[in-house]
This record gives C-alpha cells, structure tokens and sequence, in this order.
C-alpha cells in the first residue's frame, strides 16, 4: 500500500537538551524517523535546539530549525514552512506536551496541520492518569487504587481512605520528574506540593505503593490494519518502587510462566487498540504480585521512549524507523526489516542471548542517601551488554558502566563500603544494592537467599545465578586453571582482570593462558530472528565456547572506538563525533567496526558502521575485537576520555593509532611534560606544580601561591576538582579519597582570579591549522567550561589576544604534531593570555562549532587521517597557514542545561567540576537575542518585569551597581541583602531590604515562596556557600525563579531582557 498523499511535508519536534529522563535515545529515534521519512519521498522540516545530535546535522533534514521549544517560536517555524503534518511521537514528552499547548491554543487548526503518530485522543488518554485508569478498567484489567488530584486536601483525603505509603505521579512529565514515593506522615503535604508544581497541567496521580512487587515492559507495535507485536519484553531486576529508568533490566522477560506472559501480552495489545494507538509503538508498564498471577497495569507511553531504544538495541528491531514509516501509511507486513533484508516488520524478534541494562550514576558527583532511589529518575545514563547467558551478560554490563568494576563482586570490595554496609544497603533502594546482596550471599550461602529475596525484593532466579557466580570463584581460589576451568569462567562474562584477582595472578598470565589454550572469543550476530536468516547489516556481540559467526572485515578497516554511557562531562556530543566520523570514513571506502554500549545512541544504530559491536569499552575487550576482525587500526581521538586511556596499552599491543601519536597525547596529559613544552614555545602558563604525594601538595600550594585550582589527572569533566583559598581548605581537600601517585599526579596550579576563559577548536594536519572557532566563556575563570554559557565570536575581546590565540594554536599543533581535532582552553587575565590546557582530541563544542560555522569538521579530519592534508582539502592555501570559521547566524551561545532538580540536597553552585547533563544553543542577528533563546530553550526563561533580588559577595559590589541600574531602568523593582542593599543606596539606588535566612523572618526564603522575586542574582562567597545562600539557590531551583551565581551572567541576562522586551521574535534556518 502506498504512503499517504495527502501531505508532503512533515514537520518533527525534537527533545530538547539532554537531561535526567530524557537523555541520547531521542537522538536516536530522531535520527530514525526523519530518514526514514525521507525514504518515503517526504520533506522533513526539524526544530530542535540542542547542538550536540546528530539528528540536527545540516545535512539530516530539509530544513532544520535550532529554535526554542515553545509555542511562540514553533509557531513561527510553521507559518514559514507550512508543514502539512506533524509526528508528535519521536521528541519524547517534551514533544509531547508541546503538540498538546499548540493543539489547545488553536495553532494546528489554523495552519490545518494533521497529527500524526500519536493522535491528541490517544495522547490524552495515555497521559492523563484519571482517563487511562478508565480505559484500564474498560478492559477488566486492574490498575493501583489511586485518584487523580488537582490539590493537596484531595490527596489528603484519599490518604486517610488507604493511608501510607503512597505513589505520587504527577502528569505529563518526563523520567518520573517530581514523582516520590511518600512514607512518612511529615513529608506527604511537602511532597505532594512539589508533584503539583512539577506537573504541567498542574494534576497528579497519588497511587496505592506497589513496592516489592515485579514491574516489567512490553514494547509493542500496532498498525492502521490492527496488525500488533510485541518487540521485547523487558524484566525489570529491582522491584517496584524504583523508577525502571533507575532500575537493572533483563531481555527477554525471565522468570514468568508461558501463561502469564501471554496474558499480558494480550494486555498490551488491548490497551493499544483501547487508546487508539494505530501507527507505531508504545511501552506499557505492568507490576506483578510475587508468588502470584495479579497483575496491575501501571502506566502506557504513546510514544517512542527510553525503553523502545533499549529495545531496539536489545533485539535489533529499529522501533523508531518503523513507527515513522506506519505514521505516514505503511504497515508492518509492507516494511522491510533491515537487519535481516529477507523478512517483514510483522515477525516478532527472537533472542538467542540476554541482553542487561545497567544504569550509570553520578554518585561522585550527586552523593545519595542510602534510599536514595524511588519513582523519580535519578540516572544519568545506562550500559547495555549481551551475552548467551544472563550471567554473562550481567558481568558486561557491569563492566560497562566504566565505574572501575570489573564484574559482580561484594559491596566491601568498592570503595568506601563495608560488610556491615551490605546489610543496611539491602533493605534500601540504592544504586549498589545488587553488590549488597552478592556480598551477603557470599558470606551465608544459598541459606540466606530466601532472606534477601524477601528483604530487597529481587527474584529468587538472580539470586540462585550469583550462587553459581560465587561457586566458580570458589573454584578459581582453589583450584589450579585449566583450559576447562577457564573457559567456564569466560563464558559467565568474567574478565581476565577479574579472574586474574580472584586466582590471585597476574592479568598478563590469565591472558598468556587463555591463549595458550586457545580460548578465544567468537562473533555472535543480533539479527532479530536468532539465526533463521542470514543477517545483512550484522550487529555484533562477543562471547566464548560457540561456534564465530560471519567472516573478519579485514586489515583496512578501522575500529572506532567510542564514548560509552551518558555521564556528566561525555555525552552525546561525543558519541555525534564517532557516528560522523564513521559515516565519513564509510563514503570514503574505509570500512568501520564501531565499538559502544551505550543502547541511547545513534552509533549503536545497525547501518552507522559496516560491523557494530556491543561490548565494554575496556583493553581486553577492544583488543579481541581487533583480532576477531583482523585489523591493527584502531580510532581514540573521538570518544572522550574513555578511549584516550586506552592509547597506551592498545599501542604496546600492536594497534596503530589513527591520528595524533600516543606520544603526544602523553605529552599534552602529563603536566610536567607540557609545562616544559609551553616554555620551549614562549607560551604563558599560570604557575604550576605537579604532586606525586599528599604531603608535596602543601608545599607545591605554598610555591605557585593560593588561591589554587587542584586537578587529579586522568579525569573527565572535572572530576574532583576544586578551588583551595587557602591551607585550612587544601587540608580539607586532602582528606578526601583523592589519588595522588606517579600514576596520577596531582595537578596544583595558582587560580587566575577574575579572568575570562576562551576554547578554541581546530582541525591539524601536523603542519596547518583550521580553527573551527573561538569560543568565549560568559562565567568568570572557575565554573568548568562545559556549565559556562560559550559565545560565538567571542563578545568581550581584542583583536590583539584573539591572534595570540590563532599563534599559539599553530605552534602547540605543530609541536605535538596534531593529526586531527584538538582543543584548547585559554585565560585572559589583566590583558595577558595564558594557556590553561590541550586536549588533542574531540571536545564536546565540536559538533557546537560545525553546525554553527556551517562546516563538517568531522569530515576534514577524517580525510587527514587517510593521508589528505589541508592544502590538498583546499582549506589553507600553502603549509604552514592558519584558516578560520566564522559563526553563520550572527551570534550563537552555548548554555549548559542542568538535572538539580531531581536532586533536592545539592547545592546548585557551579565550579571547576562539571555538573551539566545536557546543553543547548540559541542563534540571533544580536547577543541578546541569542541569550534570551539560549536561555529560553534551557527552562530559564527571563522575566519581562517584576522584583529582582540581590545578594552578591564584597568582590561583586562594584560590578552589581550598573547591571542595578539598567534593571531599574527596565521597570524591574528591586530588593537585597542588607550588604548589597547598603552599596546601591550609596550609588544612589533604592531598594527594599531583605534579610537572609539566619537573619529571622521573613527572609529572603520566605520571600521567595510568597512569589514575590521573579529573578535572584545570588554570588556566593569563596570556594563553600553559605547555608543561607544554599538556601537561596536551592528554593530557586525548586520555584522555577531564575538565578544567576556570576555577574557576568546576570550583564547577559539584562541583554536578553532588553532584546525580548523590544522586538519580535524571529527563527533562522540553519540550510
């Protein structure tokens, strides 16, 4: 049957930035839809603001639009490009909710665009809990006890119908966002107030607890024809009570009988059909009473979500694409499945293997209570691993998360937990509680299993695969290692590092004896149909003992290695880098192996890369790869830091590395060495020191003077980095689980105080330079570059430091001969520059900078490492040339978007250690166009009137009184601290005075509850807030008031008022 004719053109909302809930996998199933819609013949107009895609690659779409998602702005995309139709289902419930305001505020009716994918009745009943649980109970299935409320007295009175606990699920929200599981009497009024404001349509479900019982996931598929699937099912490890997107998963479902499988099977279907879901695929979430056939259905999503990018990753199927092409009047016997090329989309995958997904935390980062977990996401990405058994699977997994675990062990053995931990960690929802009851059941055997099923609510099936774990490694301490015995150990996904601890060895012996007995890992394909066809486009896993699958791609492919789980400080834009690049290599005849476990990702999608790899980005498992393919060239330049620490052993063992050599890179990484080199280059540095002992840091401090900024090595983000002002603040540094080795020096450099800081992106053939652009900071030096909002071109800067800038670029590049990408951060203190460091490598600004100069970046360095050099690639005109970007939209600003809010104890203060998940750009004629969309796009949208508090620290005072000023002048009332409110009555400005929180009442807090501040310019003092100014900035957070911690972002804000308050809002097409 052909596609519909009656619309030509389509119109996809993307996500936005990434953030907990809604992270890479929108990227994903993005990236799908539109190019499957275009294979339709469709033009395809895209709106989406965040830079770091792949799916916002010029090239993607017919027209792609990096604008705000909201009304005002969507509308203005529509009347120029009047699209006939729009898929509401690819933008996760970002897109969702905005397809809901445009259809409430008339704007599809009156441009006459047609919905598509999910209609708004379907999108209704799905998302409003009371309406669903109608539907629900339409079909004779159960759903909790529960009733939607609009207020805390109606919540009130169905909690003293059925009393605690309760589930709160506010509507029309992502990941679970301002959801809680509420068990104390004094938290219930607290917790059901922040739900109501956390939900849109200020509504939420207070639910009957469901904790302890099984909660698992159909991801299923229906047609126009009533044609239905289900794609995988997904059995979540933990229980009920923690939200499934915190939660270790398993494919396909293991531990129900044939009879309540199918049961629930037809569940899914008819919920489908009840909804009105005809054209793509849902997730719909059931709860299971242990020891029992009830089942309770808890929730659907009319929309491609994180699970159906788990899914498609775990069985091969593309949802996304298929959901796009049943949208437009396909169905699913007409479209072709791809993985196998021989069989209809109608077929149901089948696995011959587990497929496990593991959450990744940033408990560094965001430290958690021992509860910490419940029904709201508090994740920041997953790893999936593939293995023939469960066990196999899990220990990949686990070493994919890249948290320093090799596999399964007990709680005791990570760092700073104890047995005694173990306990109390079993009987709470915490990211390490599978490791508790590991820890307990080595100790006590398969007598405890029993308890700790009971006491943790796992199944008794995971519990008997860990007893079987922990019996092997009773026979590795005990028995000498044969061929047989390793083998085994193998085959349940242990590395050789691992087994190598547990026998008490060496790695390298394990190594040498796995070879010596032959045992080497095997090619297994995912083909969706477990090996009936033959699989075209194979996608790949490793395992042992069976049989290799498919032939090796050869000596002239690449492996590319990438960035593996989303996490603070490498994220998607990364993982855009490695699948540019592969696509890249692939146009110019380079076949490619791509090597990821991050299931979110476009780089893990079947026809990126001639031969896709499911695997830990570890040595071991690189190395097998590269033997199992045959091949020595390996790329480490695009993943992060991830793959750079892989450069040294890779090359001892043989691999050539595309691109800059190991040499340079340990160059740039070893302080020492680069400070020695930026003498040599007459280049300024700020002074430094390196320490290989705590007790050198004291006197390394003393020499390069405070304050001082301390650096761990080796790490991403920022890890652990901090700002001492003083010895009493470096002691407390110090007392930390800091590493401090010849291995891993601490870095101790002075701070350049009150300085700007620049990043500057080019592309090196070892002799030339093109600088992508010049990105300057609108935070002062101190906030980690990627929470700074970045300006390009640089807004506050001099024609003759910009130049020193382009020198000193082409100097560092040539000296390390850099082949390929390489960033470097600059600091403009009192009109001299310093270089702060070099990383020669991808950044996460590289996909910022392409797409904002108009040029592919990723394709000129990719054509470097074939051997084709800038002049030949007519970028430079002679070698030796420095040749520029220059930003195509006017201005663009970067804005870092943050995740506080799912965690109410974390003081929001930026500083040198990354804390941003996502980001976002906005593009304008003027800066302050720019920043008011930047802005906008990020969920700080700035007020146009109202009261602006004040409280800045002594070193702000001076520069407070013209920002002051200028909001006055923009009919802004203002108030402030006693401090502030003292110096603008001096300049002559008046204003209210407001206490601080020790001060008594009504403070600033109180003030800010009552909704009488409509924007907070709040600096804290020194290296540690206040607790009044962590009051301040955590209420802010929670009200949506916007707040800025730095003066230099408040000057951007009054440029963003201004121009918001003075003219029409525009949009500009980036092609």
């Amino acid at each position: 049957m052909p596609v519909r004719d009656d619309i030509h053109s389509i119109l996809v909302i993307g996500s936005g930035p990434i953030v907990i809930g809604q992270a890479c996998e929108f990227d994903y199933s993005g990236t799908q839809a539109v190019q499957a819609l275009k294979e339709e013949g469709f033009r395809v107009i895209l709106i989406n603001p965040n830079p770091a895609t792949v799916m916002t690659t010029i090239s993607l779409a017919d027209a792609t639009y990096m604008e705000p998602l909201s009304c005002e702005y969507v509308e203005r995309v529509i009347d120029i490009e009047r699209p006939d139709a729009l898929l509401t289902t690819m933008g996760g419930q970002t897109a969702l909710n905005l397809t809901m305001e445009l259809h409430r505020k008339g704007i599809l009716d009156a441009y006459g665009i047609k919905i598509i994918g999910a209609g708004i009745h379907s999108i209704e009943l799905a998302e409003d809990r009371r309406r669903f649980k109608e539907v629900v109970a339409s079909l004779g299935l159960e759903s909790a006890l529960s009733v939607t409320v609009k207020s805390v007295e109606e919540a009130a009175r169905f909690k003293e119908l059925v009393g605690l606990p309760l589930i709160l699920r506010p509507s029309y929200t992502l990941g679970g966002v301002g959801g809680a599981l509420v068990d104390q009497e004094d938290r219930f009024v607290s917790a059901v107030e922040h739900a109501l404001e956390s939900s849109p349509v200020h509504e939420i479900l207070v639910e009957q607890s469901l904790i302890g019982w099984k909660e698992l996931e159909l991801e299923v598929m229906r047609d126009k024809h009533d044609n239905a699937i289900v794609v995988c099912s997904i059995e979540n490890i933990d229980c009920m009570g923690v939200h499934t997107g915190d939660s270790i998963t398993i494919a396909p479902i293991q531990t129900l009988s044939d009879t309540q499988y199918q049961r629930m099977r037809n569940a899914a279907i008819d919920i489908l059909r009840a909804v009105g879901v005809d054209c793509g695929g849902s997730n719909v979430q059931f709860a299971l009473e242990p020891d029992s056939d009830r089942m309770v259905v808890i929730e659907m999503n009319p929309r491609v979500s994180r699970s159906s990018a788990l899914a498609s990753k775990a069985t091969g199927f593309p949802i996304a694409r298929c959901s796009a092409k049943l949208a437009v009047g396909k169905t699913l016997d007409e479209v072709l499945n791809e993985i196998t090329g021989a069989s209809a989309s109608c077929f149901e995958p089948a696995l011959d293997y587990c497929a496990v997904k593991i959450p990744r935390f940033e408990l560094e980062k965001f430290p958690m209570a021992m509860n910490a977990l419940g029904t709201q996401m508090r994740s920041i990405g997953e790893a999936l691993a593939l293995g023939r058994t469960a066990l196999e699977a899990l220990n990949k997994a686990i070493r994919s998360t890249e948290r320093s675990l090799e596999g399964l062990v007990p709680l005791e053995q990570i760092i700073p937990y104890t047995k005694e931990d173990a306990e109390l960690m079993l009987a709470n929802a915490h990211p390490l509680r599978l490791f508790a009851a590991y820890s307990i059941l080595c100790r006590k055997g398969i007598e405890a299993v029993d308890q700790v099923s009971k006491t943790s609510g796992y199944d008794r099936w995971i519990l008997c695969q860990m007893l079987q774990q922990i019996s092997l490694e009773q026979e590795l301490r005990t028995q000498s290692l044969d061929s047989m015995l390793l083998l085994r150990a193998k085959r349940m996904g242990l590395s050789d590092k691992h087994i190598a601890k547990i026998a008490e060895v060496k790695e390298i012996e394990v190594t040498r004896m796995r070879e010596n007995f032959e045992i080497k890992s095997v090619r297994h394909f995912v083909d969706t149909c477990a090996g009936e066809f033959v699989a075209k486009t194979p996608y790949c896993y490793q395992t042992y003992g069976e049989t290799n699958e498919g032939q090796p791609l050869g000596p002239n492919s690449v492996v590319v290695v990438a960035s593996g789980p989303n996490r603070v400080g490498q994220g998607l834009e990364f993982d855009t880098c490695c699948t540019l690049a592969s696509l890249a290599l692939r146009r110019h005849g380079v076949k490619t192996v791509m090597v990821n476990s991050n299931p979110e990702t476009v780089s893990t999608d079947y026809n990126i890369s001639d031969r896709l790899y499911i695997e830990p980005l570890t040595v071991e498992h690189v190395r097998r790869i590269m033997e199992s393919e045959r091949t020595q060239q390996v790329l480490l330049q695009l993943g992060g830091q991830t793959p750079l620490n892989m450069v040294d052993a890779l090359e001892s063992s043989g691999a050539v590395i595309m691109g800059t050599s190991a040499r340079s890179i340990r160059i740039a990484d070893d302080r020492r060495q680069f400070s020695n080199l930026l003498s040599q280059l007459g280049l300024r540095q700020s002074r430094n020191r390196s320490a290989i002992r705590k007790d050198e840091v004291f006197h390394c401090a003393e020499e390069v003077g405070y304050p001082v900024l301390l650096r761990p090595s080796h790490v991403l983000g920022g890890r652990k980095m901090t700002i001492a002002y003083n010895q009493e603040e470096l002691k407390q540094f110090i007392s930390h689980d800091i590493e401090v080795s010849i291995e891993s020096p601490l870095l101790v450099d002075h701070f350049l105080e009150d300085a700007f800081e620049y990043d500057l992106d080019a592309v090196s053939d070892g002799t030339s330079i093109h600088i992508g652009g010049i990105l300057q900071h609108i935070e002062a030096a101190g906030i980690h570059s990627g929470d700074s909002a970045a300006v390009f071109p640089p807004y506050k800067s001099t024609p003759d430091i910009l130049e020193q800038m382009r020198q000193a670029a082409l100097a560092l590049a040539r000296a390390l001969c850099v082949k390929g990408f390489m960033n470097i951060q600059f600091a403009v203190q009192e009109g001299l520059l310093y270089v702060i460091e070099v990383n020669p490598r991808a950044s996460r600004t590289v996909p910022f900078i392409a797409k904002t100069s108009g040029i592919d970046l990723v394709d000129m360095a990719v054509r470097i490492w074939l051997g084709e050099d800038l002049v030949a690639q007519r970028v430079v005109a002679q070698k030796g040339d420095i040749s520029e970007g220059h930003c195509i939209t006017g201005w663009a600003i970067k804005e870092a978007v943050f995740s506080f809010d799912r965690f109410s104890h974390i003081d929001p203060r930026l500083g040198p250690e990354m804390r941003s998940t996502g980001e976002v750009v906005g593009l304008g004629e003027s800066f302050g166009e720019a920043f008011a969309k930047s802005q906008i796009s990020a969920g700080n949208e700035l007020p146009l009137s109202g009261r602006v508090c004040i409280s800045v620290n002594n070193r702000d005072r001076n520069t407070i009184l013209p920002i002051a000023r200028q909001l006055k002048e923009l009919g802004f009332e203002l108030a402030a601290t006693r401090g502030t409110a003292r110096d603008l009555f001096d300049a002559g400005l008046l204003c209210e005075t407001v206490l601080k929180v020790h001060e008594g009442h009504p403070n600033i807090v109180d003030h800010m509850k009552a909704r009488r501040f409509s924007l907070i310019i709040n600096t804290p003092m020194g290296p540690h807030a206040l607790h009044s100014d962590d009051d301040i900035r955590t209420m802010a957070m929670r009200l949506k008031i916007p707040y800025t911690t730095t003066t230099s972002a408040a000057i951007a804000a009054v440029e963003a008022i201004k121009y918001q308050k003075s003219s029409q809002r525009k949009v500009k097409k980036l092609q």
